[in-house]
């Protein structure tokens, strides 16, 4: 079965950097192009990044692009997300997606 783990994420202060892992397994992931997502509390999910199954496309929502990287290894069947000058807005559960499958999320708070 589909599984999508994510990893990475904790408590950073304004400016700081994480990097997000999310482990896929139970499908070719290789052929697969694959999302992160994120929800901040009392709001919507949001799509974050997209990645085309080679890693040649990539999109960004408006308010992080310039700041954060999504990237894959298809040897490794993992997507990650590279976030820098973090800010408290991005506080945040982020979600790796695939298709309708979603991960467990991994909470991301950006605080002094």
């Amino acid at each position: 079965q589909v599984q999508l783990v994510e990893s990475g994420g904790g408590l950073v202060q304004p400016g700081g950097s994480l990097r997000l892992s999310c482990a896929a397994s139970g499908f070719t992931f290789s052929s697969n192009a694959m999302s992160w997502y994120r929800q901040a509390p009392g709001k919507e999910r949001e799509l974050v990044a997209t990645i085309t199954n080679g890693g040649g496309r990539t999109n960004y929502a408006d308010s992080v692009k310039g700041r954060f990287t999504i990237s894959r290894d298809n040897a490794k069947n993992t997507v990650y997300l590279q976030m820098n000058s973090l800010k408290p807005e991005d506080t945040a559960v982020y979600y790796c997606r695939f298709r309708n499958f979603w991960g467990q999320g991994i909470q991301v708070t950006v605080s002094s």
